[in-house]
């Protein structure tokens, strides 16, 4: 029987049936239980292993910025770029992760102002990267946008920040698209554009492996990317409510 907010009661609440089946697993294996805290989202997956999985290898995608700082070659501006770009995409991946399992009103709300905190802190770490990338490039008379990395990386920040804007104003703003019932939707769409520009962050930073900096100082390796990427899109793909997507 539903209550009123139009939750189910009782154990279809915690173990999340209906709306609350993932892609893969069964109805509950990635919704937040009652007593648990937002803390433990990002590692609750249709399988435990693959959601811990999934944030060490978001996090691994750090590891060869962090490299930077033991290059003898080390570009300060270029290391600090490089750094807050991974720093940004870590934030969204983490902002995603602690919202998905949420189903219940509480937990909604609760991870929808935790979701845009670290998107907000993501926005301002991108922007900071994108300033501090662009003055590298006018001091020393680099070309602009010319690689297919950087080609992506303007691409991704323009859909990021759009996102972000979308995002805050559909929740927090709603009167902006007439009512909270025109606001809520396109929250499917919100979802939808934010899986494909994670995707394509990822893209992003598997094209940097090409680029003459990662090639001459960093010797970043395109498989290690792209194995760190499947395998953080395999701890959060799954996790995708169907019917929040509308499916």
């Amino acid at each position: 029987m539903a209550s009123a907010t139009g939750i189910p009661d009782g154990r279809t609440s915690n173990q999340g049936r209906g709306e609350e089946e993932p892609l893969l697993g069964r109805p509950g294996d990635a919704s937040q239980q009652d007593d648990q805290g937002l803390q433990y989202n990002s590692v609750i997956a249709y399988s435990h292993d693959m959601g811990i999985r999934s944030r060490v290898a978001a996090h691994a995608l750090l590891c060869p910025s962090r490299a930077l700082y033991k290059s003898p070659k080390l570009n300060v501006h270029l290391t600090a770029g490089q750094l807050l770009n991974s720093a940004g995409i870590l934030f969204t991946t983490q902002a995603i992760l602690l919202l998905q399992p949420t189903h219940t009103p509480k937990q909604k709300k609760q991870g929808t102002n935790i979701h845009a905190t670290l998107n907000i802190t993501s926005i301002l770490t991108l922007i900071a990267a994108l300033v501090v990338i662009e003055y590298n490039k006018i001091s020393h008379g680099g070309a602009h946008f010319e690689s297919p990395h950087a080609i992506l990386g303007l691409i991704t920040y323009i859909l990021f920040f759009l996102q972000a804007i979308v995002g805050i104003a559909q929740y927090f703003t709603p009167s902006v698209f007439g009512s909270v019932e025109n606001a809520k939707s396109i929250y499917k769409y919100h979802r939808m554009s934010g899986y494909v520009i994670l995707i394509l962050s990822f893209a992003t930073i598997a094209a940097a492996t090409q680029t003459g900096f990662n090639k001459n100082v960093l010797h970043m390796q395109l498989w290690a990317i792209v194995v760190a990427s499947i395998i953080t899109l395999a701890g959060v793909l799954p996790r995708i409510k169907k019917q929040k997507l509308g499916l």
